[in-house]
């Protein structure tokens, strides 16, 4: 069992590590959190919880405010272009040992997390505070990079600060300037992260899953290679069977949230939260889906794949929104 907000207050209680704390109703996204902390305290953080086709985990923490382009970050990083994308759920579980819309530097403390990467913004260095949930976001905490510092160097963690909005060239001459900041080793989940599909819509599909034992041949990155090269998914071969899989990852996620505590918490207000974490939360793996349909359309021989999902798909990915 992981650490607890209690367990993590009193470590750094312990650490005479200096801090502010707020409690509130239970957020799930950065802004619904700056109506209760967000008044001129410090920077808002958002992170992400991501991983490579290696199996290899990454922690993003950035003010609320830093553009995060996954797919420069992976160029940075030596991952190819699509090289990040967010963890599956049970992964938050059994690696970061939190609950959704729990990630943050703290979740390092837990031994389960001792090879998960961390990359922070150096613009928190520039802030007088800088708030985070402390494994529970039904609270904020306030300090200074200093005293964050403070706390991942009692647990053996050197603070990389880089700046995430940088777009620096890649190449021959160039090399990733992040590179040392992947971990050296993969994490294998007891559960295959495939029987995550229907429980979480940042989870993987099946025909792009690579494992940290044996990479999968139909998982190449398609970003990469010709299309004339990728081998067609046959889920993505109909547009009716993938607006579906859209409508159900939504009708998942939806569902996921509406608990009642939260319509006790939010009461009207609950839709345009959901609205929120839903857009937030759907984003990147709709896009991957995106690609990976046109890619196969591509292959199939329909020339005007794109315009086609540009009018029919994401139509409905805000529809359902």
């Amino acid at each position: 069992m992981g650490y607890s907000k209690n367990q993590l207050l009193a470590r750094l209680q312990e650490l005479q590590i200096e801090f502010s704390q707020y409690e509130h109703p239970v957020v799930l996204t950065v802004e619904a959190q700056a109506k209760y902390v967000g008044n001129g305290e410090g920077g808002l953080s958002k992170n992400l919880f991501l991983k490579d086709k290696k199996n290899r985990f990454y922690i993003v923490s950035a003010l609320a405010d830093t553009k995060v382009d996954l797919k420069v970050l992976s160029q940075r990083l030596g991952l190819g272009k699509a090289g990040l994308r967010m963890a599956p759920e049970e992964a938050l579980g059994k690696v970061l040992q939190v609950p959704l819309g729990c990630v943050t530097p703290f979740a390092l403390v837990n031994d389960s997390a001792r090879h998960v990467s961390l990359l922070l913004d150096q613009g928190f260095k520039g802030q007088g505070r800088c708030l985070f949930h402390p494994l529970s976001n039904d609270m904020t905490i306030s300090l200074n990079a200093c005293e964050l510092d403070k706390f991942l160097r009692s647990i053996g963690r050197d603070s990389s600060y880089v700046d995430i909005e940088a777009n620096p060239p890649v190449g021959k001459d160039n090399p990733p300037d992040l590179a040392a900041l992947v971990p050296s080793d993969s994490i294998v989940l007891p559960d295959s992260t495939e029987k995550a599909t229907n429980d979480h819509v940042v989870s993987d599909k099946k025909s792009m899953e690579i494992t940290a034992s044996e990479p999968s041949r139909k998982a190449k990155n398609m970003e990469d290679k010709p299309a004339s090269s990728v081998q067609p998914a046959s889920s993505y071969k109909d547009v009716g069977q993938f607006v579906e899989e859209i409508l159900d990852k939504t009708s998942a996620l939806l569902l996921s949230e509406i608990t009642e505590d939260a319509i006790k918490q939010h009461g009207e207000g609950l839709g345009a939260v959901l609205s929120d974490c839903i857009r937030e939360r759907l984003s990147l793996e709709l896009k991957a889906d995106a690609r990976s349909y046109m890619n196969t359309a591509y292959t199939e021989g329909f020339s005007t794949a794109q315009v086609m999902f540009q009018n029919i798909g994401a139509h409905n990915q805000f529809r359902c929104l």
